[in-house]
């Protein structure tokens, strides 16, 4: 109450007549539930108070507790948050159900959340897609935008791809941008809509100019690519420029790209680097192998096989074939670290099992020399055969050499050896 008096005296400096204050909120607040609430969005806010979450929270809970709906969802906000108490999943659960089940359309589309994850509660796609449902059949963009997803994923509901477009449409014309992105990916595709272009191109503009990074990008791929729209290196990179000041990382990349080539823009190494750079920071494989590529041979950056080293190694940890392949050249070779030929045959082998031509013939002709791996004829050969079979044009006389090595029944096993190689997605080659 003491604390309930003094704002009172601070805010009788601030009247203003004929508007709603808080001292007015204040004054009824001891009897008047839509006061308390109203009490609360003021400290959450700090509108006319200093903002204060605890003071938000005792509030809504005045309110709540008396079954004021929008109190109870404000209420389970603050416990999913952890504003202004301790994080309680569970907790906000319960307050989202009992404002849902007034009605309130946000509480369901949360409460239709919280199922869908499964937090606060135990996981459950058809309750998600009836409380969901429930709020998007009262125009909830979100929950809308969300039964898009539940119909186009086949998520407690059958998977239907005309459904899922019903509601990305109605979600998209409230402005969600996901909604639009998504509506216009279903144009490109055809699914659950005829295939058109121009639709899809509309749909994902409008996303675009409202800011939204995702689209932008891919705005800029459909430029880039000339997909639904004339081939465009200038708008492409126009695009691809929006969404990397957002910190877009695909976005960053393809901007880097843009300038290593001179495409859309004035050819300009430095400019690349930076802008793979800004990607590989955030973990992007393709930036931090072709930064790699750049410290390689000294492109806007001086030559340093260490860190083009750094860099690989980066990319190829996370599976990039490239990166993979060229690490292993930096060790079969020695640049940037001690030649190493078992660990050149290591990244090698991890490029060639995901089918990168030029690792499967070094793999072979490692095999065939005993380099980093015992001498093993037939192996090599498998591998030089894949290599062949994959469009490999420097093989000629690696393979000559090797064949005249071996017997009729080697090469025989050998075939056999890449043929269930082949057949098993490179997971079976001796």
């Amino acid at each position: 109450m003491k604390n309930l008096l003094f704002i009172l005296l601070l805010l009788t400096m601030t009247l203003v007549q004929g508007e709603p204050t808080v001292e007015s909120e204040l004054k009824m607040a001891l009897t008047d539930v839509t006061a308390q609430y109203n009490l609360g969005v003021a400290f959450a806010n700090g509108e006319g108070v200093p903002q204060d979450h605890e003071e938000a929270v005792k509030w809504y809970r005045l309110a709540a507790e008396q079954g004021l709906a929008n109190a109870q969802l404000f209420l389970g906000i603050s416990y999913d948050n952890g504003q202004g108490v301790t994080q309680d999943h569970g907790e906000a659960v319960k307050w989202y159900r009992l404002a849902a089940e007034q009605g309130n359309a946000v509480a369901q589309s949360f409460l239709g959340t919280s199922y869908n994850k499964g937090q606060g509660v135990q996981q459950d796609d058809k309750e998600a897609v009836k409380w969901i449902r429930l709020a998007a059949e009262q125009g909830d963009s979100m929950a809308q935008y969300n039964m898009g997803i539940s119909y186009k994923q086949g998520r407690g509901v059958l998977q239907d791809s005309k459904e899922a477009v019903k509601w990305y449409r109605l979600a998209a014309e409230q402005g969600v941008a996901a909604a639009q992105i998504n509506l216009s990916s279903s144009y490109r595709s055809g699914q659950g809509v005829l295939q058109d272009y121009k639709e899809a191109i509309k749909w994902i503009r409008l996303a675009a100019e409202e800011g939204n990074a995702t689209a932008q990008f891919n705005l800029g791929i459909l430029y880039d690519d000339g997909e639904g729209v004339l081939q465009d290196d200038e708008e492409a990179v126009k695009w691809y420029r929006l969404a990397a000041e957002q910190g877009y990382t695909d976005a960053q990349h393809n901007l880097g790209v843009m300038y290593n080539f001179g495409q859309g823009v004035l050819q300009d190494s430095k400019e690349a680097v930076k802008w793979y750079r800004l990607a590989a920071e955030q973990g992007a494989a393709r930036a931090q192998h072709n930064l790699g590529v750049m410290y390689n041979f000294g492109q806007g950056v001086l030559k340093d096989d260490e860190e083009a080293v750094k860099w690989y190694r980066l990319a190829a940890e996370q599976g990039y074939t490239d990166a993979q392949y060229n690490l292993g050249n930096m060790y079969n070779f020695g640049q940037g670290v001690l030649k190493d030929d078992e660990e050149a045959v290591k990244w090698y082998r991890l490029a060639a099992e995901q089918g990168y031509t030029d690792a499967q013939s070094y793999l072979g002709n490692s095999y065939y020399l005993g380099e980093g791996v015992l001498t093993n004829y037939i192996v090599g050969y498998s591998w030089i055969s894949l290599a062949r079979y994959n469009g490999a044009n420097h093989t000629d006389n690696s393979f000559k050499l090797l064949a005249e090595k071996m017997s009729n029944s080697d090469v025989s096993e050998a075939q056999a050896l890449s043929k269930r190689c082949l057949e098993s997605g490179y997971k079976d080659c001796g």
